[in-house]
């Protein structure tokens, strides 16, 4: 359902029965290490009209993994990263698959 890459991919999938029986399937929460846990890969500088999507594909070469940089900033929402041009942003080392 989730590409290998993905946050959510290695997450066990949970089962909520309704009261009339019907099964819906979902997955388990995601809990994510305090930041300032995750080792540093690099910072990198903000440039001029950069999005976070931009910026994450300049430093890890997918545009899809912002996720996380948020995570390394305890930032539960992409706007709270600062994007302010010539801010120091930090990266965190990718750790293994969806991690």
């Amino acid at each position: 359902m989730f590409e290998d890459d993905s946050r959510y991919h290695d997450l066990p999938d949970r089962v909520f029965v309704t009261p009339d029986g019907r099964e819906i399937v979902y997955k388990a929460r995601r809990f994510v290490p305090p930041g300032a846990t995750l080792p540093t890969f690099t910072h990198v500088r903000v440039q001029p009209a950069e999005r976070l999507d931009h910026l994450t594909a300049r430093a890890l070469g997918d545009p899809t993994h912002f996720w996380r940089i948020c995570d390394a900033a305890d930032a539960l929402r992409p706007s709270e990263i600062d994007l302010t041009p010539g801010a120091l942003v930090r990266v965190p080392r990718p750790q293994g698959k969806g991690s």
